[in-house]
């Protein structure tokens, strides 16, 4: 996947809001595959503005009941990935595929997996430590209250779907002052 400067991004974006070329045209113009990723920068930038298209340099992390709330009013509205993250504040809407694809290959379980590889140690960036790295075993005990909080939050999340299921509209508008308060703050 190429990585594009936010100067690119931004300069895209507001030959866009000059109304000469539409998002198809400009992606042909500079040689951005998917024209689809010229639209996602057009809608973060009216959505975020300049700071939406900068790249991260820290990784947030997010709990795995938030992915699940996402993931449910995307269903349930039929809702872009794109118009999803932008209703719960997200700058990058891509994220909500790799959480759709993780869920749909191992259930919630596969939500709570820290992505890319666990930050070196000081010992390690030293090279002072030569041994492999002990790897910590979790208890039985302990392996069972991640499975037990699990399926505590699958629970929850079945329950929330059965409601939506049962009156979409009047879960909706329970439900929607909550998202919109809750989308600038995502949590671990």
């Amino acid at each position: 996947m190429a990585k594009y400067s936010e100067e690119f991004k931004l300069m895209v974006v507001k030959e866009y809001n000059e109304g000469t070329l539409g998002h198809k045209l400009l992606a042909t113009k500079y040689g951005v595959k998917a024209h689809s990723q010229v639209k996602r920068w057009i809608d973060v930038y009216k959505k975020f503005g300049k700071e939406g298209l900068k790249r991260k340099n820290h990784k947030e992390t997010y709990s795995v009941q938030f992915k699940l709330d996402v993931l449910s009013f995307m269903k349930r509205t039929g809702s872009s990935e794109t118009e999803t993250a932008l209703h719960f504040g997200l700058a990058n809407p891509p994220i909500i595929g790799s959480w759709k694809k993780s869920f749909m290959e191992g259930g919630t379980e596969a939500l709570d997996r820290p992505k890319g590889r666990p930050p070196m140690s000081n010992k390690a960036k030293n090279g002072k430590n030569k041994k492999p790295a002990e790897v910590k075993e979790m208890t039985y005990e302990q392996k069972l209250e991640r499975e037990n909080e699990l399926l505590r939050l699958e629970v929850e999340y079945l329950k929330k779907l059965r409601a939506f299921q049962m009156d979409p509209e009047g879960y909706l508008e329970k439900h929607k002052q909550r998202y919109h308060s809750n989308s600038n703050k995502p949590s671990n």
